[in-house]
């Protein structure tokens, strides 16, 4: 694989936006916020990183905004694109913020989501409803060149006994937003894509993407 996807459907002027993420599920879920909040911007414009031949950086900021700016840093510099990255996870209450920045590797294992969710629902068997408060937090951080910007993002809600609904990936079957019924994974995409944390962090960082962009 080469430093630049060899089908990439631009021209050398077309403004282009790389999402430093390897993850598919999330590619797609930020191209759908993005989009519609950035007029001249299409879905082709944004590439994933798994696009690109580039070694995944460690991951070794202790918040949310560290690890965000390690990972646009690392593809910006590797690929000279406008690199936009996000690090998000889920804090319980009840583990004083657990498992925070490691959600995704909560089981040892990075990226077992089912065995993440399953230890989880095991830790907190015990735990009464009205103490099963969580909360979504995402970060996001716009690298071009040697200009940075991060913003930030919460969904509160409090977590279920079981998972509920095939539409989401990573925690979201046992998360129910606050407000509301059912589960981050019962809500319809463009519905949870409203009222989610990263939803909430990709809307405050929009018009500086548009503006680096040179879409403003």
């Amino acid at each position: 694989m080469s430093n630049a996807p060899s089908d990439a459907p631009h021209s050398d002027n077309t403004p282009r936006l790389l999402l430093a993420t390897k993850n598919n599920h999330k590619v797609s879920e930020l191209r759908a916020i993005i989009c519609p909040l950035i007029p001249g911007l299409n879905p082709e414009d944004i590439i994933g990183a798994g696009d690109y031949d580039v070694p995944e950086p460690v991951e070794d900021g202790l918040t949310f905004a560290e690890n965000a700016l390690i990972k646009a840093r690392a593809y910006a510099a590797a690929t000279g694109l406008p690199s936009l990255a996000d690090d998000s996870g889920l804090c319980v209450d009840v583990l004083g913020g657990a498992p925070g920045i490691f959600s995704a590797r909560w089981c040892g294992r990075h990226g077992a989501d089912q065995e993440n969710l399953e230890l989880l629902l095991a830790q907190l068997a015990d735990i009464a409803e009205e103490h099963r408060g969580a909360h979504f937090h995402c970060a996001v951080a716009l690298v071009v060149g040697d200009r940075e910007i991060v913003r930030e993002g919460e969904m509160h809600g409090r977590l279920l006994f079981a998972p509920r609904g095939e539409n989401g990936f990573g925690y979201d079957p046992i998360f129910c937003p606050e407000g509301y019924g059912v589960s981050s994974a019962e809500l319809a995409p463009e519905h949870k894509d409203i009222i989610s944390h990263r939803g909430a962090a990709i809307r405050t960082i929009a018009p500086a993407i548009a503006q680096e962009l040179g879409l403003v």
